[in-house]
């Protein structure tokens, strides 16, 4: 007696996709509810099991639904808002001020429905998010019918949807709580990067992570510059660095990874960690090419990857996967390194594992959720066919198809585009609310135009320095007193250096400016003589954001760049309403005082003649973190035998504009 089914897909090429890479022409596949009952030859379903509905695929190929490992959906919002830039000019001159002045719960959910309904259309039946406000992403993903992982983001700047770190701790625990055993949704947390994170932050993901046994989602050696700049502060790669801060406790899909080499391979397949790759993205921001074949060799789970629409620009997996076998084989000059079979592997069952949900989609098997895709191969650009090669299915796949080829999409039994008509999308109405969206924030950026973050951003070099720092300075009338301090037991000296700081300060009259500094450090050697000079600009924010008890201050974030032009160039391109020039003898000391760090600067004023301050001042990330630092701050303060009478909590350009 047939076994019942609610629906059989047959006259197909069906693409399995399995551990062993069964074909099946003709094939058929039977559902019941949402998951896959079997797939096989069409004679062996249709004499096993008796369907309430058949359908007849006239010959297309039937495979599981495209995985896309990496991606910030909700940027559809952002595509073509700024190209054609270096990644930080990109990042920090136009990206984020829009995020900060535009991303809501409501954008979020527009751009999400905009991305679900080029996912649809192009194959896509789950993908890994990573972004802000995400249990919205989540909703708009599951109104669409679409499979996701989605990562709430954690980092250490304030974020669109979080003023701290904390904050945004808080609310992934939250999502992830509020979203356990969705039969679509699998919450995650997404520290964003190591170098946007703390230790504790990383910690802190990795331990939420594993308390629910969720997915962790990061970004790891996108770039040279990231890994040599770990080498630099930690003493080790990216990888290295991320093991020892325990985030391999966590299932980790770690997007990139492209400049890691064996040995991190092997430590992140050790640790079980699937991998994003993203072709088109490191291609378009020159980040590089990853490793592919070196991964897949060793064994490690790799999937493909969009990366977000506003870096890419478009959510095509079609162009992704061929891009992957292409740029695999122009790395290794090996034409056979990323067959076309591996490559469809890796935007399947190999993406969804390393995304770890490869016990639920990724291939066509019974007990799998029916996530499947029907795509026409005979058409003008994909024909003819030829049968000699059993392989020539995925080659004709990968090689000649186009997202514009896939007529149907069902994801979890349920059908969300038949016949390229999508059922559960109002694609027509999105386009105009996104319309409506892109006028707005082109009003926007035209207004800024004047902005010195966004002239600075546009000369390159921009980076953003650290959120916050806890500082206070004390006028001292006894330098050697402090050296004598700092040499006693209770400080660890880590380096001391000593400069020559030449400081020209732009002011402007729009206000919320702040200030531009433009500064010439003289490294002096143990003799004062000038080793080595560096020239920088620094953008400075608001004077101060809070003031703590004993005139602790909190900086708020600053923007770094290095100066390749020269004072004179600087100042006609940014025509400061005024200037100030200040010149003093820096003696820096990196410290550890009661297990914290510090930075000790003595410093003697001598343009203008303001005497010698004493500056203590610590980084800090968090409003916790801040509270416990402007204590200890003071107490290494008077440690130093400075007077807390006379502290003072402003900058030295706000005390010399005051004194005059």
């Amino acid at each position: 007696m047939a076994k019942k089914a609610d629906l059989i897909l047959k006259n197909a090429l069906v693409l399995t996709m399995d551990e062993e890479m069964h074909q099946y022409e003709p094939g058929a596949v039977a559902i019941q509810g949402d998951s896959i009952l079997a797939a096989g030859p069409q004679n062996e379903i249709e004499k096993e099991y008796e369907a309430a509905e058949s359908i007849d695929c006239g010959g297309k190929v039937l495979m599981p639904g495209l995985v896309n490992a990496h991606t910030h959906v909700p940027m559809t919002l952002l595509r073509g808002l700024a190209d054609d830039l270096r990644l930080d000019v990109w990042l920090l001159g136009y990206v984020m001020p829009v995020e900060r002045e535009f991303i809501t719960p409501e954008a979020v959910r527009l751009g999400t429905s905009i991305g679900a309904a080029e996912f649809i259309r192009s194959g896509i039946t789950s993908f890994a998010d990573m972004y802000y406000y995400e249990a919205t992403v989540a909703e708009a993903t599951a109104a669409a019918g679409l499979r996701a992982v989605c990562g709430q983001t954690v980092l250490k700047f304030p974020t669109p949807d979080a003023n701290s770190f904390e904050d945004s701790l808080a609310a992934a625990r939250e999502f992830i709580e509020g979203w356990l055993n969705h039969p679509l949704i699998v919450p995650a947390v997404s520290p964003h990067a190591p170098y946007t994170c703390t230790e504790e932050i990383l910690h802190a993901t990795a331990a939420l992570a594993a308390e629910f046994d969720v997915p962790l989602h990061t970004h790891l050696a996108e770039t040279s510059f990231e890994v040599e700049d770990s080498r630099m502060e930690h003493g080790m790669p990216v990888i290295p660095w991320v093991k020892k801060q325990d985030l391999f406790d966590a299932k980790v899909l770690a997007a990139h990874c492209v400049h890691v080499d064996m040995g991190e391979i092997h430590t992140l397949h050790h640790h079980g960690a699937g991998v994003a790759h993203n072709p088109s993205s490191n291609m378009k921001l020159a980040s590089g090419a990853a490793p592919v074949s070196d991964m897949l060799r060793v064994g490690l789970d790799v999937g493909i990857g969009t990366d977000g629409p506003a870096s890419n620009n478009d959510l095509d997996m079609f162009e992704e996967i061929r891009l992957a076998a292409f740029l695999s084989n122009l790395r290794t000059k090996d034409p056979t390194s990323l067959p076309a079979k591996t490559a469809l592997l890796m935007a399947t069952r190999l993406g969804a594992q390393a995304m770890h949900i490869g016990h639920l989609t990724g291939s066509l098997e019974a007990g799998k959720r029916a996530d499947l895709i029907l795509v026409d191969i005979q058409t003008l650009h994909n024909s003819p066919r030829f049968h000699r090669d059993p392989d020539g299915a995925y080659a004709q796949l990968v090689y000649a198809a186009k997202s514009t080829d896939v007529s149907d999409v069902m994801v979890n039994g349920q059908w969300l585009m038949r016949g390229h008509d999508l059922l559960t999308v109002d694609e027509e109405s999105l386009l105009e609310e996104a319309a409506e969206y892109a006028k707005e924030v082109d009003k926007f950026l035209v207004a800024r135009e004047g902005s010195v973050l966004s002239k600075l951003v546009a000369i390159g070099g921009a980076t953003q320095a650290e959120s916050f720092e806890v500082q206070v300075k004390v006028r001292i009338e006894d330098a050697d007193a402090v050296i004598a301090a700092l040499n006693q037991p209770e400080i660890e000296i880590i380096y001391k250096r000593h400069y020559h700081e030449y400081d020209t300060y732009f002011a402007f009259e729009r206000p919320g400016q702040g200030y531009l500094r433009y500064r010439e450090d003289e490294f002096l050697d143990e003799k004062g003589s000038v080793d080595h000079v560096r020239y920088r600009l620094t953008l400075l924010g608001e004077p101060h954001e809070r003031e703590f008890p004993s005139d602790v201050m909190l900086s708020r974030s600053r923007f770094l760049a290095d100066a390749n032009h020269s004072l004179r160039f600087y100042r006609e391109y940014f025509n400061p309403s005024s200037e100030t020039q200040i010149e003093k003898d820096r003696q820096r000391w990196l410290v550890r005082f009661k297990d914290t760090e510090f930075y000790v600067n003595l410093d003697r004023m001598d343009k203008p003649d303001l005497g010698t301050f004493v500056e203590v001042k610590a980084r800090t990330w968090s409003q916790k973190d801040a509270e416990a630092k402007s204590k200890l701050v003071t107490e290494l303060a008077e440690f130093l035998g400075a007077s807390p009478k006379e502290t003072e909590a402003r900058d030295y350009i706000d005390i010399v504009k005051k004194r005059r």
